[in-house]
């Protein structure tokens, strides 16, 4: 009997050993589990914060192209207005030698209405005259009408009202010196004498 039973006990133990084996063998599945859940749940925070990282950087990128071009648009725009005041300059510049050359100009007017008994001299005045007038027209510059029109303050200056009923009144009667355009600004009015009567 006692040994029966020392067999039997050896017995129970080695299969409560493999009982516990097999216990073991099942939970580490389990264990397995538990850890691939923790490793999503870490792996969550990780992916947030590359996303946010990534839409700050596409903010930032944004933030400069719209800075760029701003910035482009601003150098476009100075850019323009500098060559705009350069043309503007070299305009004024070339009306203030057109200036200079205006009295020589009306010298020679002055000559040719005083006449001459040399038909050669009258000639080669006319001659200066004519090209003096090409190459002021040729840069831009265009003389002012004024005898027989209405007077305009903005391009006619009056010296002197004259009554006479040969001109509507308020028109300009004759010209003492003749006013200049230079591509369309004026560059000085033209000196008139200005009719006045009751005719209107």
């Amino acid at each position: 009997m006692g040994k029966g039973n020392g067999k039997t006990d050896a017995h129970l133990d080695l299969r409560s050993e493999d009982l516990r084996g097999e216990d073991l063998d099942h939970e580490l599945p389990a264990g397995d589990d538990d850890e691939a859940a923790s490793g999503a749940a870490a792996s969550k925070p990780v992916e947030t914060g590359v996303v946010s990282e990534t839409e700050k950087l596409k903010a930032e990128r944004d933030a400069l192209l719209d800075r760029l071009a701003r910035l482009q648009a601003e150098f476009d725009n100075a850019r323009k207005r500098a060559v705009r005041e350069q043309q503007e300059f070299r305009e004024f510049a070339a009306a203030d030698a057109i200036k200079a050359l205006l009295p020589p100009l009306d010298s020679f007017e002055r000559a040719l209405r005083a006449g001459g008994d040399s038909g050669e001299l009258r000639n080669g005045i006319e001659l200066i005259y004519r090209q003096f007038q090409d190459a002021l027209q040729k840069i831009g510059v265009q003389p002012i009408a004024a005898t027989g029109q209405a007077f305009d303050p903005r391009i006619h200056e009056a010296v002197e009202m004259v009554e006479t009923s040969e001109v509507p009144d308020h028109y300009v009667l004759d010209e003492l010196q003749r006013g200049y355009k230079y591509k369309g600004r004026l560059l000085r009015p033209a000196m008139v004498r200005v009719a006045r009567n009751s005719r209107g």
